[in-house]
């Protein structure tokens, strides 16, 4: 099967859409299957992804290519750009023709994808990475318009829907977010969760030396706290770094915050002075990444927008007790044996949640990581995952 995935959400940096995608060109070569992604970026060019297995063998040359097409950076955030050239895309999608054409975000790329004549390809689905309407529309008009704010995002709502009508299914990982979908009016919404790297992302990650190495000479008894993901506005750091400072009134507590983005200087403006907050940057090695998380006491997360959360389920998978607020995919992820949920963007109860959950670590330890690990168990691996996917692009196809 050939499967073309079309997106703008694809960082220089990194982000959650691109390791989806660079997931799937792994296991869809283990599985037969050819993967071929279209996104934009700073230059036209054409790559093959590499992957390197947990198994420590040599970078593996999988046969999933990722083909970018030049387009200006955005301005808020450079590492990613404008899909513009409508041309040039249905151009190369009725070059490959795909027996699966999968739109990745519902802009430029969406617009291209629905474009194509139904010749060109075998079935179009529509995955729902980000909820842009409330994470972004919404937010910004409710202090305005209060009520109203409903009337008026509805019009974006009927281009969301314009989008799944067009699309044979629309892909969603999250049993909120899909329930939220046909809620709109979405039709044929499938609720397909995504995996964990469970080699990777293991209990045994845990080491006593980077824990050391990440708390600091002479701060051994402090808590470790962590937090990861991208350094954005919708991400609410604001949250996580005030909870933090309201914390260490009480508590000795180091915050090692992983990640990067544009809020990177308002972020690191905000608890300028501190010795207790360090940036250790966007970590691209994965192993090192699980490692910090399972040497950790809790993860503190802020965002109540994602669909998903990969940082909370990574996090769970290692053993990581975690804070979350109470909307989102974190709050769906969490399991109240390991999780403690504060009402999305109070800092204060924030505070109060990272509290309660170090007590009961204190008190127990082993079976708040193993609750943790047990909830994380129940999501699919990655390899399961797009297990599942390729089952439904069967089916679909089965029916055209």
């Amino acid at each position: 099967m050939k499967v073309l995935n079309i997106t703008e959400f694809y960082s220089e940096r990194g982000g959650g859409v691109r390791s989806h995608l660079t997931h799937k060109g792994h296991v869809s070569c283990q599985l037969g299957h050819e993967l071929v992604v279209v996104a934009p970026g700073p230059e036209d060019s054409e790559e093959t992804l590499t992957w390197r297995s947990p198994a420590a063998g040599p970078w593996e040359t999988k046969p999933a290519r990722v083909i970018r097409i030049a387009g200006p950076s955005l301005p808020y955030d450079p590492t990613y750009h404008l899909l513009w050239r409508v041309d040039k895309v249905r151009a190369l999608i009725g070059r490959e023709r795909p027996d699966v054409l999968e739109i990745d975000s519902p802009y430029v790329a969406a617009a291209s994808a629905l474009s194509v004549p139904r010749a060109h390809f075998g079935v179009r689905t529509f995955v729902w990475h980000a909820d842009f309407i409330d994470t972004y529309v919404r937010r910004a008009l409710e202090p305005r318009l209060g009520r109203a704010t409903g009337v008026a995002v509805e019009p974006l709502w009927a281009m969301v829907r314009t989008i799944a009508r067009g699309c044979d299914a629309t892909f969603v990982a999250g049993r909120w977010m899909a329930s939220k979908l046909r809620a709109h009016g979405l039709p044929r919404v499938t609720f397909l969760p995504f995996g964990v790297e469970r080699s990777r992302f293991a209990p045994d990650a845990r080491d006593p030396e980077v824990r050391r190495s990440l708390l600091g000479p002479g701060r051994e008894e402090a808590a470790l706290l962590v937090g990861v993901g991208r350094f954005a506005v919708e991400k609410r750091w604001e949250v996580v770094l005030d909870a933090f400072v309201k914390l260490r009134r009480q508590r000795d507590a180091v915050l090692v915050l992983y990640g990067d983005g544009p809020e990177r200087a308002a972020m690191q403006a905000r608890v300028a002075g501190r010795d207790d907050v360090r940036f250790a940057g966007f970590e691209r090695d994965r192993a090192k990444l699980a490692a910090a998380l399972a040497s950790a006491d809790v993860l503190v997360h802020g965002c109540p927008y994602e669909t998903f959360g990969f940082a909370v389920a990574e996090a769970m998978s290692v053993g990581l007790p975690v804070v979350v607020p109470d909307a989102g995919g974190a709050n769906e992820l969490a399991d109240d044996g390991s999780a403690e949920r504060y009402p999305a963007g109070d800092a204060g109860a924030a505070a109060k949640a990272i509290a309660r959950m170090l007590d009961r670590a204190t008190l127990d330890r082993d079976g708040v990581r193993a609750s943790a690990a047990r909830a994380a168990a129940r999501l699919p691996s990655v390899r399961e995952q797009f297990e599942r996917t390729y089952d439904a692009y069967a089916d679909l196809l089965r029916r055209v």
